[in-house]
């Protein structure tokens, strides 16, 4: 089911099996070494997805940066990988940012594997691509909706 909450509505199962997930994808599995919390989450709107045992199995943050929005931290559990998660996933993040942050544009620095991914909703790449936190990363925008 899926579920979108601010930080402050958060359970703290919620944030738990959030935090875990997120470690577990972006530290563990990528091997990339660097503090996940920073400081984004309370100002965070939460989209995320628990499978029928109660985990979350998918996840992404969207919030305002400056003038624009942005989200990141999107990222499904293994255990549901290419059930299409991913897909659905991306559009909650559309329909949260249409719903709440209507008129501004979007700007996000996505993984350079996944620039496809964002491609087909109408993301537009931008310059080259950089290293953060050791990943190649493009800077990718979107016109406000």
């Amino acid at each position: 089911m899926w579920q979108t909450k601010r930080f402050n509505k958060l359970t703290v199962t919620d944030l738990y099996q959030i935090l875990a997930l997120r470690a577990q994808i972006f530290v563990v599995d990528q091997k990339r070494i660097y503090q996940d919390p920073d400081g984004q989450e309370q100002k965070a709107i939460h989209i995320f997805n628990r499978d029928e045992d109660g985990d979350v199995v998918a996840y992404a943050r969207v919030f305002l940066n400056g003038n624009e929005v942005s989200f990141g931290r999107v990222v499904t559990s293994n255990k549901v990988r290419g059930q299409g998660l991913g897909g659905q996933l991306l559009d909650k993040i559309m329909q949260t940012i249409q719903q709440e942050f209507p008129n501004k544009s979007i700007e996000i620095e996505a993984q350079v594997q996944v620039e496809d991914f964002y491609k087909r909703v109408g993301f537009v790449s931008e310059g080259e691509p950089f290293i953060y936190k050791t990943t190649p990363h493009i800077k990718m925008v979107h016109e406000a909706m």
